[in-house]
C-alpha cells in the first residue's frame, strides 16, 4: 500500500509566488493555481484539483491568494 504524499504550498512571498513542496522537496515557485497542478502532475501525483484536494496544505491563504497579505 502506498502512503499519501504531503503537499505544502507556502504563503505568498514578498517578491511574488508560492513555494510548492512534496514530502519536503521543493518542486518550484507557483505564480497561480495552474502551476501547482502542473508541479504535482510532474511529481507523479496525476491530475489534482488544487481548488478542492485535501492532499494540499495551503499556508497563508488558499488557492485564491497569490499576493502577500499585509
Amino acid at each position: 500500500m502506498s502512503r499519501q504524499r504531503r503537499v505544502v504550498v507556502s504563503p505568498p512571498s514578498m517578491s511574488g509566488g508560492r513555494r510548492v513542496r512534496v514530502d519536503g522537496v521543493i518542486l518550484g515557485l507557483a505564480l497561480q493555481s495552474a502551476d501547482v497542478a502542473e508541479f504535482l502532475r510532474r511529481a507523479g501525483l496525476g491530475d489534482v484539483d488544487v481548488e478542492t484536494s485535501e492532499l494540499i496544505e495551503w499556508r497563508g491563504g488558499g488557492p485564491d491568494v497569490w499576493a502577500p497579505q499585509p
